[in-house]
């Protein structure tokens, strides 16, 4: 056991260091929501009325940091399928060193960079007017939140990645699984035009649910509407909780037995 946690730090470490020597990774990974935060701002945010004090970005900014965890997904799955086509699975193979501490190492790497991340983004909110309103503690946890919300996710894209193999395709899958969940949701517009069916799929949508329980941590007391009256929708953070642990659950053997089953 202390030597398959002590694999797992070194890989860990190594995807950090990746971040180092692979400049680019940080820069594109920052960048990218920075823009998202500004596009939505200023291009969209004058034609959404949000009924909530501070204006729409209040409640804009938990739905950009929901999608850029969820993206998550498609930059570990990409990234493995990167390092099997290199060639770097069969060489960490071929040392004494713990199966499952490659995969767990690499969620706990991609986990570590979305600290990063979100601190970037919520200093990018904070200069284009979000204030969240509920203190500290509160703040805290929805960032906690968010960050376990991108972990869960990860285990997917790992199971992609291993699944898949070839990058370019592994990229497509993740996006084809990310997009619908970021947009078919409450993350950026209320889900009242929506047809009731996909107003059902978007409340119950893991996205939906975790940008409400933000929201509510963040101090927002009126949201977009809860247009299907369902569980999820009035009872956000305890369906966060539940979507993140079933996720874990499912998602963490299935990797690892296709991990080995792939290195044995």
């Amino acid at each position: 056991m202390k030597f398959a946690i002590s694999d797992v730090i070194t890989i860990t470490k190594r995807q950090l260091l990746q971040l180092v020597r692979v400049p680019e990774v940080l820069v594109f990974s920052t960048i990218q929501p920075v823009m998202f935060v500004l596009l939505f701002r200023f291009v969209f945010g004058g034609s959404i009325a949000s009924g909530q004090p501070g204006g729409y970005v209040q409640l804009l900014m938990p739905g950009i940091f929901v999608q850029t965890v969820a993206f998550t997904l498609a930059s570990t799955a990409i990234g493995l399928a990167e390092d099997m086509k290199k060639g770097l699975i069969d060489r960490f193979r071929s040392l004494p060193i713990s199966r499952g501490a490659v995969i767990i190492g690499r969620t706990f790497g991609d986990a570590l960079l979305n600290i990063l991340v979100l601190v970037v983004m919520a200093t990018a909110g904070f200069a284009v007017g979000w204030r969240p309103t509920s203190g500290i503690l509160k703040t805290s946890l929805a960032f906690l939140f968010l960050f376990v919300f991108g972990y869960a996710l990860s285990w997917i894209g790992i199971l992609v990645g291993l699944s898949v193999k070839e990058a370019r395709t592994v990229q497509s899958v993740g996006f084809l699984v990310t997009f619908p969940l970021t947009f078919l949701s409450n993350a950026f517009a209320p889900t009242t035009g929506m047809p009731r069916a996909l107003q059902y799929f978007a409340e119950w949508n893991p996205v939906s649910t975790m940008v409400a329980a933000c929201r509510q941590l963040f101090g927002l007391k009126n949201q977009f509407g809860a247009t299907a009256n369902s569980w999820p929708s009035q009872h956000p953070l305890q369906t966060s909780l539940l979507y993140m642990v079933v996720l874990m659950v499912v998602f963490i053997p299935l990797s690892i037995r296709k991990y080995k089953n792939f290195s044995s």
